[in-house]
């Protein structure tokens, strides 16, 4: 049977207590991978513990720390600790942390603005460059996560679709100049069945309404799960994906295949 096995290799990832940091967790832990987690949420907290036993749960070693990616001061201590915690080495780093901020180009204020863009772009160029000494050593993978915002979206959407797009460009930059040590390589999720795209649906009148309307224009007839996108991540991470570096894959189950969407 066709395997990948990661067995030996540390992944350090961002957000990982729910949605699709938890999927892309619990599918590396699956190929056998140890993992080194952070997200807001304090470390006895209901989420980092459902975090920690659903790696050990797969047989991989864990280790989770509470921390702001946006605090670079936080995220020094992080890697710091996590080096210490496996031996010094990191092979996987996965940027995934973020959060939506939808506005308009006109409503957005100063704050969102910035806020967002510390968020869903500084903060994954500032953890790249933490790791890029330990990914050197053991010619790792960054995986960065953007969205299908990156490539087209829709009104009210501002700033968080300019923050993806040009996670985009770090993506093709990091490739660039830092390969070929360290491959880089950026996923787009469509509309993925989490928590925060919960939250979009439910600000709607009818909910369940717009999730159906939304889940009809996807070819696949159905979202996404967190868990796919972490198989990607497996694939990637593994001997089969090594050619793979610069490029940001769009998976989204064929919702941009659509011209329009009546």
């Amino acid at each position: 049977m066709f395997e990948i096995n990661l067995q030996g290799k540390v992944a350090l990832l961002s957000g990982v207590t729910s949605g699709i940091g938890f999927g892309v967790a619990k599918m590396l832990a699956k190929a056998g991978c140890a993992i080194a987690g952070c997200a807001m949420d304090q470390k006895d907290s209901a989420a980092a513990k459902h975090f920690v036993n659903a790696v050990e749960a797969e047989g991989a070693g864990v280790w989770y720390q509470q921390a702001d990616v946006t605090q670079p001061a936080e995220m020094e201590v992080f890697v710091k600790e996590v080096l210490e915690q496996f031996n010094g080495g990191i092979d996987i780093l996965v940027s995934n942390a973020g959060k939506n901020f939808f506005e308009g180009a006109l409503d957005c204020e100063e704050s969102q603005w910035q806020q967002n863009m510390d968020l869903n772009l500084s903060a994954h160029w500032r953890l790249a460059k933490l790791c890029k000494p330990y990914l050197e050593q053991r010619k790792g993978l960054i995986i960065i996560m953007t969205s299908n915002h990156a490539s087209a979206t829709i009104p009210g959407c501002f700033p968080y679709n300019v923050s993806k797009t040009a996670l985009t460009g770090l993506v093709r930059s990091l490739a660039i100049e830092w390969g070929p040590e360290i491959r880089t390589i950026g996923i787009a999720p469509g509309f993925i069945d989490t928590p925060g795209n919960q939250d979009w649906f439910d600000s709607f009148p009818e909910p369940e309404k717009e999730k159906q309307r939304t889940i009809n224009l996807h070819p696949v007839k159905r979202l996404g799960s967190p868990e796919e996108i972490g198989g990607w991540c497996v694939f990637l991470a593994s001997e089969y994906a090594a050619f793979a570096s610069g490029t940001t894959y769009l998976i989204d189950g064929g919702r941009s295949a659509l011209m329009q969407d009546s």
